[in-house]
């Protein structure tokens, strides 16, 4: 398989080397650009089936030409949702078609190639394309949504298909509906996605989301099969038929996209699986398949190009089956949807099948040793026989047109030697038919090369065959009937020269004498009066016979009258050919006898005349019949023989020193000829080179003349030029002093502008510095309010926790003068009892000295002494007082610590304050020196001393406020200047907490002196 990188080419070869048939891939096309892989996404045939379009996912559209280019026009829908008409040759964009809302989804061409319609999801168009004109417009509703909108093959039928599969059918002309066919009931509903038509428009397949197809007859309009694709197909992407060149637009192949990349044809009668191509590893996302069937188009999902020779995937399938002997009747016509289904299976088991019922029957059929004989003369190759083909032939009058190829290659026995037939191809065009095309010109250019192509095969076959003028004339109606196949057509036209033109060439370069004497024979035998009529009118067999000899019928007959006739010529003798000669002058003979003048006849034998074909075919069999032996020419022509498997046979059958004297003549003419053009190709030369000296002399002398002329011209130039330069140097140098000047003065300007622009700056600084003394002046005064604001909060709390304190002193007095009187009412009523028992003077005297000496310890050492002398049986009283001195120490601790814990509160909130003072007075301190220039700056500072607690002593009670008051701390302190400033002293509030304390702890000593001289009074009474 060869692969062609286009690249970045424009134009160019698709291979070197045409691949020799065998091939299923021809070729594989792929474009690399920057290393970069750019894929194809679309591809479509021509109607010739020659050339084909493809465009990559970057807009660019390639046509390759299998065969040669052509020029032609071409549509393409791109993704802006427009269609745009191009001209492949000269690259030009013809014209724009808009109108689609959404993008387009497929383009069908009409088979005049004047109308194309366009289908996006919401819409489809028609367009006429000799004006790129809208003519109408199908609009459905979002609901349903369009499939596919095209044109059946060679009908002015358009048919619509719709979401719901719904399909209907409409007239190209006045776009009226002419039928709708049925949505089927039975069976899973398929989603039809994608759709195919045969060549000749009457059966229509469809598929989608299943591996079930719907075949439907257009004709009847009813679903005729549904066939049911292997379990690997789960979705059909594509539907395409194969065409055939034989089968009159029937197509019977079917090609099957399914989901997995792989493409199955099969056959959608039988649906037998044919062949299949793509695989998983290199799949296939579009198909298309040229109209005459013979290439196939791949667009891989590698984003390359594969190129399908059909004719080598179908090599096998050719063949035809062996002779089968049992017939499997089919069921009835009228069959039931749902009895329609038909599973495709693969060729290899039906084969297999069949070869077991073919076995079984086999040993039951036993033929006859002479049957076996006669079968085995008249069996042919492709698996017919000759005796039932014949029977056949007499019956119908010709072969089926569908089957008469493979019929004609049966019969003639064709080798198909591939080999040979490309070694004869690749030696190119032979020279004899070079100037064809100016002897025979030919409208079709496929019909004219392939003319070319086999006559060069034939006359690189045969030196003869390359002198035999009338060989473009028997080999013309094999062309063209075998244009799609080129070495089958090669082969017929051999075998008909070898068997069918027995001696024509043994009188070359004279038409041959003793053929045309073997028909006239006959003609004498036959019909004597018609004979001495063109004797006496002159006209030879030459004029009679060879004119329908040299052209095998096709100046005088139809396509189809010439079919049937040699439909039977291929399957008699040789000899039937000169006998249809025969049969046609005589049953032409009325007007020939009608004709006297040689002009008459020579146009009788070039043109068509009204002629019955089978009257001519049943008097050519009647002669065949009743023609004596000794005149007739199956004795004279050998029977028929096929070509030779491998290599072709050697033809020798001419006069080869006539041929090749006309060679070497020909060649001699053709050296002299080339000799005669090389000499006048070299006084040509010469006569060119003198003219072209004496032009350049010519030239030489003019040049040298204008030259002078210019030289002078550009010498006055250059003196105009200088004096004008003189001017403008010293207008400059007027123009430089005054820009010097102007210069000087732009400087000065600048300057004092500068000057003043810096004054201006430096006053906008000072007034900045102003405004930024005057903003700081203003924050440092709403800093030391809010200072001051802070201490007043200080000072209310701690107030607050004075009070407090005091609330909880008073309490704790209370409680203990309470627990205090309650245990000396019950010491007084112990003592009274005590006194009551053993005196009441001598205990009142000891219970008051205990009771002084309880209450205070060292105020009265004498009373204590007296009481300690006291008698003896007084000891539980001096438990008791031990007791109460020991109540009065835990009263005097816990007065002393609630003291304590007071203070120390106190003073760790005032430490606080005495700090944030500090701090503030660092940061006042630590502001530029620069500040005092300007205005009078108030610097406060901060002086802090801590009074020392008053010592809980006696002796130390006695301190008076104004005492305690003496160390205090004051903010903003003045200077001996400003006398006049406000003192705050911070030391205000605590002063006044000292005081209170003291003569709260004063009171509380006075508490108790009354109660022990309540108690002493007590007990002297």
């Amino acid at each position: 398989m060869e692969v062609t990188d286009v690249g970045n080419k424009e134009e160019g070869k698709l291979w070197c080397r045409k691949p020799a048939p065998g091939k299923g891939v021809l070729l594989t096309v792929v474009r690399n650009a920057h290393q970069t892989k750019i894929r194809f996404l679309h591809a479509a045939f021509d109607t010739t089936g020659e050339s084909f379009l493809a465009g990559d996912h970057h807009g660019n559209i390639y046509a390759f030409d299998i065969s040669r280019n052509r020029t032609t026009e071409f549509l393409v829908a791109l993704v802006d949702n427009t269609v745009k008409c191009f001209d492949k040759d000269t690259k030009q964009l013809i014209s724009c078609m808009r109108g689609h809302e959404g993008a387009v989804s497929s383009i069908s061409i009409h088979s005049s190639g004047r109308y194309a319609i366009t289908t996006s999801s919401d819409t489809a168009q028609l367009w006429d394309l000799d004006t790129f004109q809208r003519e109408r417009k199908l609009n459905v509703q979002q609901s349903v949504g369009i499939q596919k909108v095209f044109f059946l093959p060679h009908r002015n039928t358009i048919l619509s298909c719709f979401n719901d599969d719904s399909i209907f059918a409409w007239e190209s002309g006045t776009l009226v509906c002419k039928y709708q066919l049925p949505v089927p009931d039975c069976g899973p509903r398929i989603f039809y996605k994608t759709f195919a038509v045969t060549g000749d428009g009457k059966t229509l397949a469809a598929g989608g989301r299943s591996n079930l197809l719907h075949l439907w007859c257009l004709e009847p309009k009813e679903l005729v099969n549904v066939i049911q694709m292997p379990a690997q197909v789960r979705a059909v992407r594509q539907l395409e038929f194969l065409p055939d060149s034989f089968d009159e637009g029937a197509s019977q192949t079917l090609g099957v996209l399914g989901q997995d990349g792989v493409m199955h044809f099969i056959n959608i009668h039988t649906s037998k699986l044919l062949f299949h191509i793509g695989s998983h590893s290199n799949a296939i996302t579009g198909v298309t398949v040229s109209p005459t069937g013979r290439h196939v188009v791949a667009i891989l999902d590698n984003g390359g190009i594969s190129v399908y020779s059909v004719q080598s995937l179908t090599q096998e399938l050719n063949k035809p089956p062996l002779p089968q002997l049992v017939v499997i009747p089919g069921g009835t016509a009228n069959q039931e949807p749902s009895n329609l289904k038909a599973k495709v299976q693969s060729e290899a088991g039906q084969r297999q099948t069949k070869n077991k019922g073919r076995a079984k029957r086999v040993q039951i059929h036993t033929p006859s040793a002479g049957s076996t004989v006669e079968d085995k003369e008249n069996q042919l190759p492709g698996g017919l026989n000759k005796k039932r083909l014949v029977a056949l032939l007499k019956t119908f009058g010709e072969y089926p047109a569908k089957y008469r190829m493979f019929v004609w290659r049966s019969l003639l026995y064709l080798p198909e030697n591939y080999a040979a037939y490309s070694s004869l191809t690749d030696k190119g065009l032979h020279s004899a038919y070079l100037t064809l095309h100016e002897k025979y010109p030919i409208k079709s250019q496929k019909l004219q090369r392939g003319l070319q192509r086999v006559l060069s095969a034939s006359a690189h076959w045969a030196a003869i065959f390359g002198e035999v003028e009338y060989l473009p004339l028997i080999t013309f109606p094999f062309v063209k009937l075998f244009q799609n196949n080129p070495m089958v057509c090669f082969e017929v036209v051999a075998t008909v020269l070898v068997n069918w033109c027995q001696h024509w060439f043994e009188f070359f370069p004279n038409p041959p004498l003793n053929v045309l004497s073997m028909a006239e024979n006959i003609l004498a035998h036959h019909d004597k009066e018609l004979l001495q009529h063109l004797v006496d009118c002159g006209i030879t067999s030459q004029l009679y016979l060879w004119p329908l000899l040299e052209t095998l019928f096709s100046e005088v007959l139809t396509r189809d009258e010439w079919l049937r006739l040699f439909d039977n010529v291929f399957s008699n003798h040789p000899s039937f050919l000169l006998m249809a000669c025969v049969a046609y002058l005589m049953c032409c003979r009325e007007p020939l006898l009608l004709c006297c003048q040689k002009q008459d006849f020579e146009y009788f034998f070039h043109h068509r005349n009204n002629l019955n074909t089978e009257d001519m075919i049943k008097e050519a069999y009647r002669l065949m019949n009743n023609t004596p032996d000794d005149i007739h020419p199956r004795t004279t022509l050998s029977d028929f023989t096929p070509l030779t498997k491998g290599q072709y046979p050697l033809f020798n059958k001419y006069p080869e020193f006539i041929v090749e004297y006309q060679n070497r003549e020909k060649e001699k003419i053709r050296q002299e000829e080339m000799e005669y053009l090389q000499e006048r190709q070299e006084v040509s030369m010469l006569r060119a080179d003198l003219m072209q000296r004496q032009a350049e002399d010519d030239a030489y002398f003019a040049q040298q003349a204008l030259l002078q002329k210019a030289e002078e011209q550009r010498r006055n130039i250059l003196a105009q030029e200088e004096a004008k330069l003189t001017q403008q140097r010293k207008k400059l140098t007027a123009m430089k002093r005054e820009l010097k000047l102007n210069e000087l003065q732009l400087l000065d300007a600048n300057k004092k502008r500068l000057l003043k622009h810096q004054q201006d700056h430096h006053v906008s600084q000072i007034q900045k510095l102003d405004q930024e003394i005057r903003r700081k002046m203003d924050l440092r005064e709403q800093e030391t309010a809010a200072a001051l604001q802070d201490l007043e909060m200080k000072q209310m709390e701690l107030e607050i926790q004075r009070r407090q304190l005091q609330q909880q002193l008073c309490k704790e007095q209370f409680r203990i003068e309470r627990q205090v009187e309650e245990e000396a009412q019950l010491l007084m009523k112990s003592a009274k009892k005590e006194e009551q028992l053993q005196g009441a003077d001598a205990n009142k005297k000891a219970l008051g000295g205990f009771l002084a000496e309880a209450c205070q310890p060292g105020s009265d050492s004498s009373w204590q002494r007296d009481v300690a002398k006291g008698p003896p049986h007084l000891d539980w009283l001096q438990r008791k007082r031990e007791r109460l001195a020991v109540f009065d120490r835990r009263a005097l601790a816990e007065g002393d610590r609630l003291t304590d814990t007071w203070r120390d509160t106190a003073g760790r909130e005032w430490d606080e304050v005495v700090n944030d003072r500090a701090h503030l007075m660092e940061q006042q301190q630590s502001r530029p020196a620069t500040h005092t220039t300007r205005g009078v700056i108030y610097r406060p500072s901060f002086t802090t001393s801590r009074t020392e607690t008053a010592d809980a002593k006696p002796a130390n009670s006695g301190a008076t406020p104004k005492q305690a008051g003496s160390n205090t701390v004051c903010l903003n302190a003045s200077s001996p200047a400003a006398s006049t400033s406000t003192i705050f002293s911070l030391d205000r509030g605590r002063a006044h907490l000292d005081s209170k304390e003291r003569q709260l702890i004063k009171d509380i000593r006075d508490l108790r002196q009354r109660l022990v001289t309540r108690a002493k009074e007590g007990s002297v009474a």
